[in-house]
């Protein structure tokens, strides 16, 4: 529902010795590594919108694809360019090259060359397994593979960077050549060694140690960490490199990437500052961004969120709990283990049948006086109980949840009245369909009939109601519907089950949520869509309604 107003207690920062103060480098490979994710086709324009914002963010690296693999990315790189970012470095991925080619003459170098980036980025074979079964060429072939590929692209950059790619199953099979290749990337000029565990098998307490190991072996190089998330430990595993020695970290936003994903950067940086006492991106400023950046990148990949994602999610600072509530308007170190506006995110409570008065005091008491009216908190409670006993769900949907109270409290007057829709779908032999809705309202003793042909009922409805309320209400023309949602109730009626339709709708500036229960899809539908207007005309309008006809004419006239 909305946010309480409880007060804050900030929690202690507790920086461990061996990271507190250290300057940490971020490196985002969203727009590369994200992209082998399932369900994400970043166009040339998607690539360079999410590339400003990261670089509004304060990362000190954006890596913007492989040019040598598709023209999508060398499009990307030719903009790129053309463009003005204020702190971060645009960065180009590659390989080592082939191992029969010298590396002025090798296509994968040539690419990366031609991108003309500040800085550059190269994986190897750092595992003795994978370039002999891999590769297939000799150990020491691709030890001079690297160091040549190094050597060459160095003097073409600012800035090389060298991947090692698998270098902690490599480490782990066979540490003396893992070392080789290591001292070959710096032998080549590598500015900084990225330890990659590629496959993600590695656990936190390992996987420091041997970042300790590799820490001792080098001295004074720069040292980074690029981990997967296949073992659910990525997260884990960035901070146990910087508690470690590393100094750098990459990873994507929202840790999207292949298979289970690349390390999420937005709880690492988090951590990184609230936890360890780090000194990363912009410091607060960049902090308070970080629960922004992540909506965007999902909404410009046209993804869900994720709602339990930890710091940014919806439901990161969410509280259901009548006694958690009551605690967190006590102080919210109860059960908040950060402030949640330090990260840009806010308190939530959640309203459902397990809800105590503590929760409806907390997120409407102060508006409606329900402190003073026990009569009226009853009253909603018993609306709701009610409600969540036919199908509703109110924890996410706050604004069906604001028009409830409203009308419950005999304090909302709707903004039209229906006088009936009506829906048709009509399909052929070929197997084409078409939808057509009607519907006919009255505002301000006026009505309006009007008809909209849509690509479903939904859709069809959505439209026709548009046409009536827009002359009357031109702020809806703002508002657009971001997902829908059906979920049965009772799946054992099979067929003739209630429906459960949740609506996201947004505007320039807000998001809300809405719901309908029903028998019937497009009844429920129906509910939604209109709880979705009359939100946005109540938030918009407040108590302000339109003259009546006779009433606009006098107005007029005078």
């Amino acid at each position: 529902m909305s946010s309480s107003k409880s007060k804050t207690s900030k929690v202690p920062e507790k920086g461990s010795p061996a990271s507190k103060g250290v300057r940490v480098e971020v490196f985002d490979t969203t727009l590369r590594d994200g992209t082998q994710s399932e369900h994400i086709a970043y166009s040339i324009d998607d690539k360079m919108e999410i590339a400003h914002e990261l670089d509004r963010l304060g990362v000190d690296f954006i890596e913007g694809g492989w040019p040598g693999s598709n023209p999508k990315d060398m499009g990307f790189f030719e903009r790129a360019r053309k463009e003005k970012f204020q702190h971060a470095r645009v960065v180009a991925f590659g390989s080592t090259r082939h191992a029969k080619n010298k590396p002025s003459e090798d296509p994968n170098l040539k690419a990366l060359v031609d991108a003309n980036t500040p800085a550059l980025i190269i994986f190897g074979k750092t595992w003795d397994f994978h370039v002999t079964d891999a590769l297939r060429v000799s150990l020491e072939d691709n030890v001079e593979m690297i160091r040549s590929s190094v050597k060459y692209l160095s003097g073409h950059t600012g800035e090389m960077l060298y991947d090692a790619e698998h270098f902690f199953d490599g480490y782990k099979h066979n540490p003396s050549y893992a070392f080789k290749t290591l001292e070959a990337a710096l032998e080549g000029g590598a500015k900084c060694l990225v330890l990659c565990d590629t496959n993600g098998g590695t656990l936190p307490e390992e996987l420091g140690r041997i970042v300790g190991e590799v820490k001792k072996r080098f001295g004074g190089a720069r040292l980074g960490i690029h981990p997967h998330n296949d073992s659910g430990v990525a997260v884990a595993n960035a901070l146990a490199a910087v508690e470690a020695g590393a100094t750098h970290v990459q990873g994507t936003i929202n840790g999207f990437g292949e298979r289970c994903g690349n390390v999420d950067l937005l709880p690492v940086i988090a951590n990184l500052q609230l936890k360890m006492g780090c000194d990363c991106l912009r410091g607060a400023e960049s902090l308070r961004m970080l629960t922004e950046i992540s909506r965007f990148v999902y909404e410009v990949g046209n993804l869900p969120l994720r709602d339990n994602q930890p710091y940014v999610g919806r439901s990161a600072f969410a509280h259901k709990g009548g006694i958690h509530v009551s605690a967190v308007n006590r102080n919210s170190r109860t059960y908040e283990h950060v402030d949640p506006e330090a990260v840009g995110n806010s308190r939530r409570v959640l309203i459902s049948e397990l809800s105590g008065r503590s929760n409806l005091v907390a997120t409407h008491g102060e508006r409606y006086g329900l402190k003073e009216r026990p009569q009226d908190l009853k009253k909603i409670l018993d609306r709701l109980m009610d409600l969540e006993n036919q199908g509703y769900v109110f924890e996410a949907a706050d604004a069906s949840f604001e028009l409830l109270v409203r009308k419950t409290l005999e304090k909302h007057q709707p903004f039209f009245k229906l006088h009936g829709f009506r829906v048709s779908t009509r399909s052929d032999e070929l197997g084409n369909t078409s939808t057509e809705a009607t519907v006919k309202i009255e505002v301000a003793g006026q009505v309006e009939h009007t008809a909209c042909e849509g690509n479903g009922p939904v859709n069809a409805l959505d439209g026709a109601l548009r046409k009536a309320l827009d002359t009357f209400y031109p702020e809806l023309k703002d508002v657009h519907l971001t997902d829908y949602k059906v979920r049965v109730t009772n799946s054992r009626a099979a067929t003739a089950a209630k429906v459960l339709v949740t609506i996201v709708s947004s505007d320039k500036k807000d998001r809300w949520t809405t719901v309908g229960v029903s028998e019937n899809i497009i009844d429920a539908s129906w509910h939604a869509l209109v709880d979705s207007v009359e939100y946005k005309l109540y938030k918009t309008r407040g108590d302000e309604r339109p003259a009546r006809k006779s009433e606009r004419q006098v107005a007029v006239k005078a």
